[in-house]
């Protein structure tokens, strides 16, 4: 039986200059994400569209919060196999276009992680655990564009 669980959060546009949208260049696209307990996150549109470099916008998060459930569903099956992974990074790349219209979506998303793996590992094991993980990662599981992978592992000596 399935179980239904929620989600909150609290988004609150920060970019009132003092006009609101009086014009389309008299605010600015910014906004916080805060959700209870936890640190403030301050954010911004694309820099492509404007956006403050400095500030996570949604393309980031959407990605990051891909790259992090990849990750976590892969320490979580590498233990079930008795696969020990020493280190885990993730350098996840995003492909997007934008439309003429302005409209845009993602069209790809590659996940590069770089696995450190203890001494005697079974690198085929290492690999194939990626393949199972898209059937139960949440965030992969919900969006509507191809997610692939591209790891590398590193063993560590003896």
């Amino acid at each position: 039986m399935t179980k239904q669980h929620d989600y909150t959060a609290r988004i609150a546009w920060t970019g009132n200059r003092g006009t609101g949208t009086s014009a389309y260049r008299a605010y600015d696209r910014t906004w916080d994400i805060a959700t209870a307990g936890k640190p403030v996150v301050h954010c911004s549109n694309d820099p492509l569209l404007g956006g403050d470099p400095s500030r996570h916008n949604p393309e980031d998060l959407l990605l990051s919060s891909l790259a992090a459930c990849h990750m976590l569903w892969y320490l979580h099956l590498a233990s079930n196999a008795g696969l020990v992974v020493l280190s885990y990074e993730d350098e996840p790349l995003g492909v997007g276009e934008n439309e003429p219209s302005g409209a845009g979506r993602f069209l790809r998303a590659v996940l590069r992680p770089r696995i450190r793996l203890a001494s005697g590992s079974d690198l085929g094991v290492a690999d194939a655990i990626h393949a199972k993980i898209h059937a139960v990662c949440f965030i992969a599981r919900s969006v509507n564009f191809p997610v692939s992978y591209e790891a590398s592992y590193e063993v560590a000596e003896g």
